[in-house]
């Protein structure tokens, strides 16, 4: 496999199919007494506590000025079991 002079190279298919390596996956390069390893990045959450993972997520949702309650009523839309028409 060669190297091109942006420095990459292309993943043989048989390769990322096994490994399942499609558009937008991301892989790493690790170094081993042996050699250099090419393997699928694992999920970007993992390592992550929950709270950590909640916190990256801060300020991503709309919520248009409602509270918590609100907005999940918002979201659930009215019920006819328990709204009357």
């Amino acid at each position: 496999m060669r190297v091109t002079t942006k420095g990459r190279v292309t993943i043989p298919k048989e390769i990322r199919d096994r490994l399942g390596i499609g558009p937008g996956s991301e892989v790493e390069f690790v170094e081993r007494d042996d050699g250099i390893f090419l393997q699928k990045r694992a999920d970007s959450s993992s390592g992550q506590t929950f709270e950590e993972r909640v916190a990256s997520m801060s300020g991503t949702c709309d919520t248009m000025g409602m509270d918590g309650k609100e907005y999940v009523d918002w979201l659930r839309g009215p019920r006819d079991d328990i709204d009357p028409d």
